[in-house]
């Protein structure tokens, strides 16, 4: 990476909070004298760029602790600095003379544009910029460019993509003892005021963390392993039959993890390899735990090269809506959904809103999910409402007043908006096919094998009662 000279680097930590299978990091320690692992929190920048509500927060911090306690096992230290990102690396960079600064390669455009800032910073200042991709699969901009230069648009067509490239690169090394000696060494008096890890109310959050998820690559990987161990669920894993309001989690649990790039996903990919290698038989994509991580692939890919991906207007994969407007509404959803997203990802979300909305990717508009029966058929005893909301189960509460009334009135809304949709899908017929592949839907999959499965046996019981 960069010349032939050892260089003095900075290691720009964003996402990749994380000492196994980085390899940009990894790049790092071979190609300098000294690394300096820097984590610049800069506050402006992050709520600006994602959703960072009360739980993200004390998730970031606890990710932040874990890889420092990991560094300092290693004699070095993260040096966690507060400020403009712009501006603590100009002075980082004069303060250790540093030749070189490396991190992760990332798809979103405000990271993207952070990157490029670095790069003319560098041209200026008279260092390097080196990047590799950590936190995805592939390199997207290959699966894009073997894609004619667009995105697929349609998950067939992105798994035909991937047959021609192969499987993902293996992980690398870890970052352990024997190659780390390149780690700026912890200084003898510790780390000054300036590069110690805020606490919570350094932030103006609250110190209570409720969440059962604890951040870091650490926690992260004691959760990945415990899940491995059930082979056999591991290989009979299939996304449709989960439950989203089950006590505890009927999936990994993971996605905070892979979000903040604790966990690799690479590393995920290849143990999932080895479980259904040992396993007679074993779910597919899509709707495998390999699959769900190859959706995750295809929403990055196209979020990578799609124009306001996280928006409606401007989006030309998306259709154009006209959404009422009710701001009293709005805000109480947001209340909740943007405080309590622990997960929040800028591809992956916006992806999946708009496959919720049927704005993209999704088509069958026609089945809607009634929220009253669905958690009747789902949670019939109430276990999962009456662990969220604990007064339920103690005290007697009045509708609209110890607990809010539905915010619409579901049949009415539903049909109004059925209608609608049916009208937008005619109207924007050709967006609407930009997106379109039945086959992509492994709910679709399972409605058309029950609806076989169920015919058969009306079938079978006609011909018994012929019988008779």
């Amino acid at each position: 990476c960069g010349s032939s000279m050892p260089h003095q680097t900075i290691h720009l930590f964003r996402k990749g909070l994380r000492l196994h299978d980085n390899p940009t990091l990894l790049a790092a320690l071979k190609s300098s004298e000294v690394v300096y692992p820097v984590y610049i929190l800069d506050r402006d920048f992050l709520t600006s760029a994602v959703k960072m509500g009360i739980v993200r927060w004390h998730f970031l911090l606890q990710c932040l602790e874990d890889l420092q306690s990991n560094l300092k096992k290693l004699n070095s230290c993260l040096w966690i600095i507060q400020g403009e990102y712009e501006a603590v690396l100009r002075e980082h960079v004069q303060k250790w003379n540093i030749s070189q600064v490396t991190l992760d390669n990332e798809i979103e455009p405000f990271y993207k544009q952070m990157e490029r800032t670095i790069q003319d910073m560098g041209k200026e200042m008279g260092f390097e910029v080196f990047s590799l991709v950590g936190h995805t699969l592939y390199d997207v901009s290959r699966i894009v460019e073997l894609n004619k230069g667009i995105a697929p648009l349609t998950y067939k067509r992105f798994l035909h993509i991937l047959t021609l490239l192969g499987d993902p690169e293996m992980p690398v090394q870890d970052v352990a003892a024997e190659n780390a000696q390149k780690l700026s060494p912890l200084p003898e008096e510790g780390l000054d005021e300036q590069y110690r890890l805020p606490l919570p109310e350094d932030l103006g959050i609250s110190k209570e963390y409720l969440s059962p998820w604890r951040g870091g690559e650490t926690a992260g990987l004691l959760r990945l392993k415990e899940h491995l161990k059930n082979q056999g669920w591991v290989a009979k894993f299939k996304k449709p039959r989960t439950i989203p309001n089950s006590l505890l989690p009927s999936t990994t649990g993971l996605s905070p993890y892979f979000s903040f790039g604790c966990l690799s996903v690479r590393t995920f990919f290849y143990r999932l390899s080895k479980i259904y290698a040992q396993s007679k038989n074993h779910s597919l994509p899509p709707v495998s735990l390999q699959g769900q991580l190859l959706w995750r692939e295809f929403f990055y890919t196209v979020a990578s090269s799609t124009p306001n991906f996280t928006k409606m207007v401007g989006n030309p994969i998306c259709l154009q809506i006209k959404w009422y407007q009710d701001a009293e509404k709005l805000h109480k959803w947001k209340t909740v959904f943007e405080e309590l997203l622990l997960d929040a990802d800028y591809s992956v979300n916006a992806g999946n809103w708009m496959w919720l909305s049927a704005s993209a990717f999704f088509h069958q508009y026609t089945r809607i999910f009634c929220p009253v029966r669905f958690g009747k058929r789902t949670d019939p005893e109430g276990r999962y409402i009456r662990l969220a909301i604990v007064q339920m189960c103690y005290f007697s509460f009045a509708l609209g007043k110890d607990y809010p009334f539905p915010m619409v009135n579901h049949k009415e809304a539903s049909t109004h908006n059925l209608q609608l949709m049916k009208q937008v899908r005619e109207e924007q017929l050709k967006t609407a096919q930009l997106t379109r592949d039945d086959t992509d839907d492994p709910m679709e999959t399972r409605l058309k094998r029950e609806h076989s499965e169920e015919t058969e046996q009306k079938g079978k019981l006609a011909r018994n009662s012929e019988q008779v």
